[in-house]
């Protein structure tokens, strides 16, 4: 299975149980492993047949900010399932850190995996 990734994306949104955490931004580090036959976008060196990792980082920080929530956890859900819909992504491993949070801890979140390798199969047999 090929894979398109993101790892380390720092963005700053609003996050928190706190009261005070839904005054400020806080910085979230995200990393993501996107399913996605990667060999289609390589025959003939072109960009939109695969996934576009500037495209999908702008996106993330955007859906971060436009759906503020409370907890690391639904976060994750909801913007996997975004990333999944609008991305058209059969699979995803999604990691959402939270640095400083923990006064001992350099971070701590939450990684969450959606879909399966059978929709994978199933999604690259359907965009040959």
């Amino acid at each position: 299975m090929d894979k398109v990734f993101i790892k380390g994306l720092a963005i700053q949104t609003t996050i928190g149980f706190f009261q005070w955490e839904k005054e400020i931004k806080q910085t979230l580090v995200i990393d993501v492993d996107m399913a996605w036959d990667t060999a289609k976008a390589a025959i003939n060196d072109e960009l939109e047949k695969t996934l576009d990792y500037a495209e999908i980082s702008t996106a993330i920080e955007a859906f971060a900010n436009d759906n503020p929530v409370d907890l690391l956890e639904t976060l994750a859900e909801r913007m996997a399932s975004y990333l999944m819909s609008q991305f058209h992504i059969p699979w995803l491993r999604l990691a959402i850190g939270k640095p400083g949070a923990v006064h001992n801890a350099i971070t701590v979140g939450v990684e969450i995996e959606r879909g399966t390798l059978e929709q994978t199969k199933l999604h690259n047999e359907t965009t040959k």
